[in-house]
Order: structure tokens, then sequence, then C-alpha cells
């Protein structure tokens, strides 16, 4: 297994988050052809506890759904390029917030098993070294977050919204 499932808030059992982040898992590193001998933690909290990480780490105490903290620098030097191999099996840790995952779903009309695994794909993507601060950047992160989630059968989530919202 790529992935390792620490549930903090018990509703993300019945939304059977280990079985989502590792499906999510398989499916961006195969489409970015890299073997699945990676691992990454992903912890299944609620708002209070990554408010708490989101002010700790980025000095906004405010919830949000989804942080990711790769194990090490990985970012492309040229925008729009391709981020550096990883050179460790540990990509790093996710955290994943299920007040505000619940609530973005039902605003924007999607299942939460979709809006979640999108969310795991990106934070995935992020421990990779990708990222979406610079334009072309952004257009390389949420190309490939697309194609991965097509071939998961997800349809696109940029397609109804005004680019990517809380991500």
């Amino acid at each position: 297994m790529l992935t390792d499932t620490i549930i903090e808030d018990d509703r993300w059992e019945q939304a059977d988050l280990p079985a989502l982040a590792e499906k999510a898992a398989q499916a961006t590193l195969a489409h970015l052809d890299m073997a699945d001998s990676y691992e990454i933690a992903i912890l299944a909290c609620d708002d209070t506890r990554i408010a708490a990480l989101n002010g700790d780490f980025r000095d906004k105490p405010s919830a949000t759904n989804v942080l990711s903290w790769p194990s090490e620098e990985r970012g492309a030097p040229e925008p729009g390029g391709a981020p550096f191999a990883p050179q460790d099996e540990e990509l790093g840790d996710i955290a994943i917030a299920y007040e505000t995952c619940a609530r973005e779903a039902q605003d924007q009309g999607k299942t939460m098993t979709d809006h979640v695994t999108h969310l795991l794909v990106h934070g995935i993507l992020h421990l990779l070294g990708y990222d979406h601060i610079r334009d072309a950047d952004a257009t390389l992160m949420e190309g490939l977050e697309v194609s991965i989630l097509g071939k998961l059968g997800i349809a696109d989530p940029y397609r109804d919204i005004d680019g990517p919202q809380g991500l």
C-alpha cells in the first residue's frame, strides 16, 4: 500500500477515506509513470485540527480542505516545468478536514467521494512538487488533476467553478 491513513475524525470511516486515498495515490503515480513503492501518510481530521495545523505551518489559523507537507523540496525551477523526481521512499504527509470537504462538496453540487478524491490527487501532486502559484504551474497541475480524475470516472472539477476553490 502507498498510503497509511490515520483517522482522527470517525466520520472519515464512513467516507472510506483509506480506500479513497489509496485509489487516488495509485492513479496519480500510474498517470505519471512512477513506481508504486512510495509512502504517503494521510491524517483524516476535522476543521479544528486542520485550522491548528494551518496556523502552525502557514500562519493562517483557519480551516482549509487539505494541507500537504512534502518530505523534500521537489518544485520545478522553471514555470510549467516538471518537478524533480523523488529521492526518498517517503513522499510526505497530507491532512484533510471533514467539515470543510463536506461543505465544499455540497456547495459545488459534487459527491463527497468525488470531491475528496480530487483533493487527495491535488495533495499528492503537491507532495510530488507540483504547485499552482505561478500561472504556468497552475495550468500544468490542473491539467494533470483533470486527466487523473477523468481516468477515475470523475468529471473535471474546474468546469463549473471559478478556479481551484480552497486549494
